[in-house]
């Protein structure tokens, strides 16, 4: 219409259908679970794995080892799980990675730490995906393809763009609590063996009684957090590029087996309901204060693989391999992780990715799977459907048919969570900020980020990252503008 604006151009799908939303999912309520109707989100999600062959997508750089877990204290009150149980020892496989760097990257490029854990138990293999942060970038993953994206290359250089980054991240303020921990000392890690890992997730636990529990996951290092500065680090991409790596298969192969001692939060389950921040929210950590730590067990990696492609570079982690006694929550980037990581296997080394060695259960499988390229064991069904009458396998309803889950009732919607009431976007960040960093990181924390700002962010992205951090705390905001400004 002559006078008015232009609108701006919408968000179609790939067939050019306008899409109703680019953050939100489609759930039952806000705080509910997500639809498979959203054909958007997983059209989404379904080409995003797809985009690159053959190293993952994302986490390409990584290194890994087997190992054990050992349970040290009883924790039977609040699971049935078979690895959890009391004296329990139960074999793995860890794989630690960065995110955004592609299988060629220096292990030392400021970035999160993937803290992949695959624990073979009695009852199949139980998978957990985390980091060494207990939050992430974004809370629905609508999102996650775009904020990949933005971590990547630019697609007219070829290079990684910090322009971008803050592009993202200050239109999505959702991100200060992990962008505050990634340009903290923790953003660089001096090996995977002095990092802690965390679920970042929120998990449910089921004991054999049926009462369930929220769960959050700690692992934490027995080597001790220690970290790389900025200046060290690039020092180290430049003369050992795989410095990572190293460090873990040559501790392992001196008899020098890093360990981390689990630590959970268990937050009863009708707490969630009015907890002060919304315990699902991936953004957002439970301060201990509420739910401190309790002691469950001890992470021992203890050898390394005899051949790093078979076992780490196949290795194949989804959070949606949960075994009786752990079930998902209503955590929303969980949720599409349960489809998203399954399918990304399936894409990046074939749908028959549970025969290979490292993803192989302990346990013998009855599946009815059949077929598929690559595949060489065959089917222990007698016929390929069910029911049938030739001996089974079927479904032990009356052992395992209670889901772990929890109710949900409302409208269709694409909205963010409902806000708790001391949920906002700044208030967790601003609080590490002051309260967790002494004086020395703070420092730290304002070189990093007013160094990595200083690296070919344009000015409409600079004003906005100013104002970011003055919203994560004014007085380190004004110090990284005053930096900026040559102060």
């Amino acid at each position: 219409m002559s006078g008015s604006s232009p609108r701006t151009a919408y968000t179609t799908n790939n067939a050019g259908i306008p899409v109703e939303s680019d953050e939100h999912s489609l759930t039952i309520s806000p705080d509910g679970p997500i639809l498979l109707q959203d054909h958007y989100l997983i059209e989404k999600m379904a080409q995003f794995n797809r985009e690159r062959v053959p190293e993952r997508v994302v986490h390409a750089k990584g290194a890994g080892a087997y190992g054990f877990f050992e349970v040290t204290d009883d924790v039977s009150q609040f699971t049935k799980a078979d690895l959890f149980q009391p004296g329990k020892r139960t074999d793995m496989l860890a794989r630690f990675s960065t995110v955004a760097g592609e299988l060629g990257s220096p292990d030392t490029w400021r970035d999160p730490r993937g803290f992949a854990l695959k624990f073979y138990t009695e009852l199949g293999n139980y998978d957990m995906v985390g980091n060494n942060t207990p939050v992430f970038f974004v809370r629905d993953p609508q999102k996650f393809q775009d904020f990949i994206r933005s971590q990547k290359r630019h697609p007219a250089t070829g290079l990684r763009n910090n322009d971008m980054q803050w592009d993202f991240w200050t239109l999505s303020p959702e991100s200060a609590h992990m962008v505050t921990w990634l340009m903290g000392d923790r953003g660089i890690p001096k090996s995977y063996r002095n990092m802690n890992g965390y679920s970042s997730h929120t998990y449910m636990w089921v004991n054999a009684t049926g009462e369930r529990f929220w769960v959050k996951y700690h692992f934490k290092t027995d080597q001790g957090i220690d970290y790389f500065t900025q200046a060290d680090a690039d020092a180290m991409a430049g003369t050992d590029a795989d410095h990572h790596r190293r460090d873990l298969y040559e501790s392992i192969e001196s008899g020098n087996a890093p360990t981390w001692s689990l630590k959970v939060q268990i937050m009863p389950f009708e707490d969630a309901a009015d907890y002060r921040f919304n315990p699902f929210d991936l953004t957002k950590v439970w301060p201990h204060a509420d739910y401190p730590l309790i002691d469950v067990g001890r992470m021992t990696l203890d050898k390394n693989p005899d051949d790093y492609f078979i076992h780490i570079e196949q290795a194949a982690f989804e959070p949606s391999n949960l075994v009786p006694g752990i079930g998902p929550s209503p955590d929303k980037m969980l949720l599409g992780r349960l489809f998203s990581y399954p399918d990304t296997h399936r894409y990046r080394i074939g749908p028959n990715y549970s025969q290979l060695p490292p993803n192989r259960p302990r346990v013998p499988v009855r599946s009815y799977a059949k077929d598929g390229p690559m595949r060489y064991d065959p089917s222990a069904a007698a016929r390929p459907y069910a029911p049938n009458s030739y001996g089974g396998p079927a479904a032990d309803t009356e052992r395992f048919g209670d889901p772990a889950g929890w109710a949900a009732a409302g409208e269709m919607v694409r909205e963010a969570y409902k806000l708790h009431r001391e949920d906002d976007d700044w208030g967790q960040a601003g609080t590490q900020v002051r309260e967790v960093l002494d004086d020395a990181a703070r420092d730290r924390l304002v070189s990093n980020v007013s160094g990595h700002l200083a690296q070919g962010v344009s000015r409409p992205v600079l004003d906005r990252a100013l104002q970011y951090w003055r919203n994560i705390d004014k007085v380190v905001g004004d110090r990284i503008a005053n930096k900026m400004n040559g102060g």
